[in-house]
């Protein structure tokens, strides 16, 4: 009678154990997959962020892009403006040097009349 009811304690203790490891189990196999969700929402989370972040840092540098070809063409315009001034100054001081010239030639002669004259 003694093994028994040594068999059945055996018994019944052995299936309280795997009971309480099943239970444990299935509350682990629960808390992975809580685990599992979580990083998955998270992971969704992150590459959405980076998505918007890449989208706005394109739209910027689209922008930037932008100012800098219409700086450039700004400049260019200026480059040009700055061009037709010099030429004008240049054709202006050109000018002027020849009605110099032409005076000087003037007063040579004149210098040149007075002293054959003197003479």
């Amino acid at each position: 009678m003694k093994g028994i009811i040594k068999h059945t304690l055996k018994k019944v203790t052995l299936e309280l154990v795997y009971q309480v490891v099943d239970e444990r189990t299935t509350e682990l196999i629960q808390k992975i997959d809580e685990v599992k969700k979580k990083q998955e929402d998270d992971f969704r989370y992150i590459v959405q962020k980076i998505d918007t972040d890449i989208g706005s840092v394109r739209n910027e540098i689209g922008q930037l892009r932008s100012e800098v070809k219409s700086d450039i063409g700004s400049v260019r315009g200026e480059i040009g403006q700055l061009r037709s001034e010099v030429k004008a100054e240049i054709g202006q001081l050109r000018t002027e040097i020849g009605a110099l010239n032409q005076r000087l030639d003037a007063i040579i002669q004149m210098l040149m009349t007075l002293r054959t004259d003197q003479k």
